[in-house]
């Protein structure tokens, strides 16, 4: 059984048509990239799994389970943590606040336990700001944990929001565009890093631009144009498709 299985995944804005008729399956313990140009209907795609969006049509299956219909914090705690194109941290909270958010959707205690400051509390909270500092020290944050988010470069805000992410205990980590504005250095680390995500058995499912990236560390590929999947195969495979070069460089006169 895949981990993620999408059957017949439609949306529409309206006149748009922006995913028709998707299938794909995502496996345990892979890097599944996902691609096309500008438009395809990538990020809308991770909008319906997330629960961002209700789809027209089609199935959601994580582990066997529909997830359609359940609210995004719902998802999450099912398993599915997810990155977004441009990144949303909370601004005024440290690094180190910001991935004890993450882990918030796995602790027990309530509001009255919160108020009273019980012990069972008390010990839960130490928990929690460990296990964020073990996170940041994943993402090399950890000399960055008392800066507010909105005072890191840029670079290191994306790196926060992964670990935010990893901070959720995901089986799925859903990946938008992790290395948009990274410089070349940056890059190679993010790959490094998301090779070492994938190995500590977290299953990815990745969007991105820079094809150094999406060839250079997934197992498949998948390839969206106009909402609708033209290729799936290994990268070799996907780029030396006919329809995924006719995608991106346009169709030669004759």
């Amino acid at each position: 059984m895949a981990l993620l299985e999408v059957k017949e995944l439609t949306k529409s804005f309206g006149g748009l048509v922006a995913v028709n008729g998707l299938d794909f399956q995502l496996h345990e313990g892979e890097i599944l990239g996902m691609i096309g140009p500008n438009g395809a209907g990538k990020t809308t795609v991770f909008n319906l799994i997330s629960g961002i969006y209700p789809p027209d049509r089609g199935e959601i299956k994580l582990n066997g389970r529909s997830i359609i219909g359940l609210k995004p914090h719902q998802i999450t705690e099912m398993g599915i943590a997810r990155t977004f194109q441009t990144i949303r941290l909370f601004p005024n909270l440290t690094a180190l606040e910001n991935v004890m958010a993450g882990l918030h959707c796995r602790t027990k205690a309530g509001l009255w336990g919160a108020l009273l400051r019980t012990k069972a509390q008390r010990e839960e909270e130490k928990f929690i700001r460990e296990k964020a500092r073990y996170y940041l020290k994943l993402m090399a944050l950890e000399e960055h944990e008392m800066v507010l988010a909105k005072n890191l470069p840029y670079g290191l805000q994306r790196r926060l929001e992964i670990a935010r992410a990893l901070a959720t205990s995901p089986r799925i980590l859903m990946l938008d565009e992790p290395a948009a504005g990274l410089n070349e250095q940056e890059t190679s680390e993010l790959m490094e890093t998301i090779s070492q995500i994938r190995d500590s058995g977290i299953t990815v499912l990745l969007i991105e631009h820079d094809m150094k990236v999406v060839m250079g560390i997934s197992d498949r590929i998948i390839v969206l144009d106009n909402g609708i999947k033209i290729a799936e195969g290994t990268p070799e495979e996907v780029q030396n498709n006919p329809r995924v070069i006719e995608a991106y460089l346009g169709k030669e006169e004759e």
